[in-house]
């Protein structure tokens, strides 16, 4: 069964919204190797509906490493208000979530890979869809923004399976359900 792996940059203070205004200085080479290897274990991407309409302005018309992978990999939309999908290789699931996902796990594949999409993680989690979630904390106290739990979350226990601290002083950890 492939699994959903979820990957966000996160402030100390557990902040993952707007990583453009504090995550650069702390990226480095052996950060975009982590980067490079969890895309590799990967062959489609699951999205919510405002981290799909921000990738879907940026990647078309990007030169950067990562865009031919995001522009042609089948991409999964979480979301019960656009009508449409229209990014290159789109699927838009507005109704049934849960199974849809679900089937889509059940496909043959590699992982299904998130990045960003805070409130779509929480329901995951608590839907216990979500297999694997990758933490790359930097050492910086942003202040506000949203965080990826909020303080209705409920408790999910969750195991640590791998920690690499980079030279820049983030920490990449991963986790999977402790199931």
């Amino acid at each position: 069964m492939r699994k959903i792996t979820a990957a966000f940059f996160m402030s100390l203070d557990g902040v993952v919204e707007s990583p453009d205004k504090w995550h650069f200085p702390y990226f480095n080479d052996e950060m975009g190797a982590a980067i490079g290897a969890s895309m590799a274990e990967a062959d489609a991407l699951l999205l919510g509906r405002v981290n799909y309409q921000d990738w879907a302005a940026y990647w078309p018309s990007s030169d950067d490493e990562f865009a031919g992978f995001l522009n042609n990999v089948p991409k999964y939309v979480v979301s019960t208000t656009l009508e449409e999908a229209t990014w290159n290789n789109s699927t838009l699931i507005k109704d049934d979530v849960a199974a849809q996902i679900t089937r889509l796990k059940q496909q043959p594949g590699k992982n299904i890979a998130m990045s960003g999409s805070a409130t779509l993680v929480r329901w995951l989690l608590e839907n216990d869809l979500l297999d694997v979630l990758q933490l790359m904390i930097h050492p910086i106290v942003v202040g506000s923004g949203q965080r990826l739990f909020s303080d209705t979350s409920a408790q999910k226990p969750l195991k640590l399976v791998a920690s690499t601290t980079f030279s820049s002083g983030v920490v990449y950890l991963t986790y999977q359900r402790a199931d």
